[in-house]
């Protein structure tokens, strides 16, 4: 009777672990099967890469490998199962992608017209370029290759680090410009000059510029309350864009990829990416503590957005604002099912578009003459947040604390999760841009060694 006993405990614990673990499985659904549509709708639809390159690559990990994906070119969507569960992700000519949650979710999506003509994406380095360079055939054979004394020089660094993935990782494109001139430029196999690519947290810096942008404008004050309505009546309602900016917002966050985190659950389940953010509690003192986090950046987009009449308004004023002064040409800002661009996380814009964004800070904010940025906005950017301890600005990463030992102090930069870097060292004129797979802990790419050696070349 004992053994039975002992028997019946064993197989109840059992079965509750069993049980235990199918629930909490259950609720990594929105985030297995959500990742996986997404991100490969995105590739295939935005970034035109092959659906069986980027299963393989991007998303030959954890339990997003077992999904089934099943592309449907037709009407432009990607439904990815595992298990009982899937999700579904749509792409909207100049919207981009967006993944799918709620009642009627598609239909709604579909309504909504997309309210810029929608343009072709250049190869020009901004609008440095002038317009008949802008289509030439060499760009569109992924040509135009930087000449010169400097480009000589960088010539074996590219071919190393995108060809032989001698620095690590796998590089998708590389782009150095020196004191503005393009001087180095490669790109791996399928990816070419027009090809967007995606930013991950690299937008967060994007999102920056438009603070500053609205700033200049007189539509928005950094250094005020925000007045978020949800904030009222709580020390909440302190909270101001600078604290957000530099992530020192003191709202309960946690930005771990590998679980069922905020971070996860904004990006896989929520519709409002914003208001999932807004309504977390608060657990420092605004402006006190610094931890990093992908929720203040689409509180401040949702800010921002707020400022306009209506979804299409504000699209508009970001791109007149925004993207047509650096040259940038049918960007996609995807934006969450509130029709709010995903800060945060979600912009897909081209290699020499990303190049171009990183010149305009290090000219100042100034590009063709024409001041972007306010003054001193750059210097504001760049000035480390105070509970930091130098790693951190304005959603830009800082270099004062030397996490790459060998690069200039100066340094600032623009980091994506995966690899995707825009590196700005001001005293040496370079802006370096690294669109990448290389995910931690086992295939980061060496970046300090390929900044020395960039800079040693030079």
């Amino acid at each position: 009777m004992k053994a039975k006993r002992i028997l019946g405990i064993a197989c109840g614990v059992l079965l509750a672990a069993v049980l235990g673990g199918c629930i909490y499985l259950n609720t990594l659904m929105p985030i297995i099967t959500g990742y996986a549509a997404k991100n490969l709708a995105s590739a295939v639809f935005v970034s035109g890469r092959d659906q069986a390159d980027v299963e393989a690559l991007d998303l030959h990990f954890s339990f997003i490998k077992f999904n089934k994906n099943k592309v449907d070119y037709e009407n432009q969507t990607v439904t990815s199962r595992f298990l009982w569960a899937k999700s579904k992700a749509i792409y909207r000519e100049g919207w981009g992608v967006t993944l799918l949650r709620g009642r009627k979710a598609e239909e709604r999506l579909r309504a909504q017209a997309f309210p810029l003509e929608v343009e072709q994406t250049g190869c020009a380095v901004g609008a440095r370029h002038d317009a008949e360079q802008k289509h030439c055939g060499k760009c569109a054979e992924g040509g135009c290759k930087p000449e010169g004394e400097l480009a000589e020089r960088l010539e074996p660094i590219a071919k190393a680090f995108v060809d032989d993935r001698a620095y690590n990782g796998h590089p998708f494109a590389f782009v150095v410009l020196k004191d503005g001139k393009k001087v180095a430029e490669r790109y791996d196999k399928g990816i070419t000059p027009h090809t967007q690519l995606l930013s991950w947290s690299m937008g967060k810096s994007f999102t920056n510029a438009l603070v500053g942008i609205m700033a200049k404008d007189g539509l928005v004050n950094i250094y005020a309350p925000t007045g978020i309505p949800e904030w009222a009546g709580d020390e909440r309602s302190k909270i101001t864009l600078n604290d957000l900016m530099q992530m020192q917002s003191g709202l309960e966050w946690n930005e771990d990829y590998g679980n069922r985190s905020d971070v996860n659950l904004m990006l896989h389940r929520e519709q409002d990416m914003g208001l999932y953010a807004i309504n977390k509690p608060l657990e420092h003192a605004p402006g006190t503590f610094w931890y990093y986090s992908s929720g203040s950046t689409n509180i401040v987009m949702r800010y921002l957005r707020s400022k306009f009449a209506s979804n299409d308004e504000f699209i508009r004023y970001i791109d007149e604002r925004l993207f047509k002064p650096l040259g940038i040409r049918g960007a996609h800002f995807e934006p969450d099912m509130n029709g709010t661009p995903v800060g945060s996380s979600y912009l897909y814009v081209t290699p020499r578009d990303y190049a171009s964004f990183a010149q305009m800070f290090l000219d100042d904010g100034i590009v063709n003459g024409e001041r972007i940025l306010p003054e001193g906005w750059v210097d504001y950017t760049r000035t480390p947040a105070s509970a930091s301890e130098g790693a951190y600005g304005a959603f830009f990463w800082l270099n004062r604390n030397h996490v790459c030992p060998d690069v200039p102090e100066d340094m600032y930069s623009c980091n994506g999760h995966d690899g995707q870097q825009i590196y700005i060292i001001p005293s040496k004129g370079l802006v370096v841009v690294i669109l990448s797979y290389s995910p931690k802990p086992d295939r980061v790419i060496e970046f300090n060694r390929l900044l020395k050696d960039i800079i040693d070349t030079l």
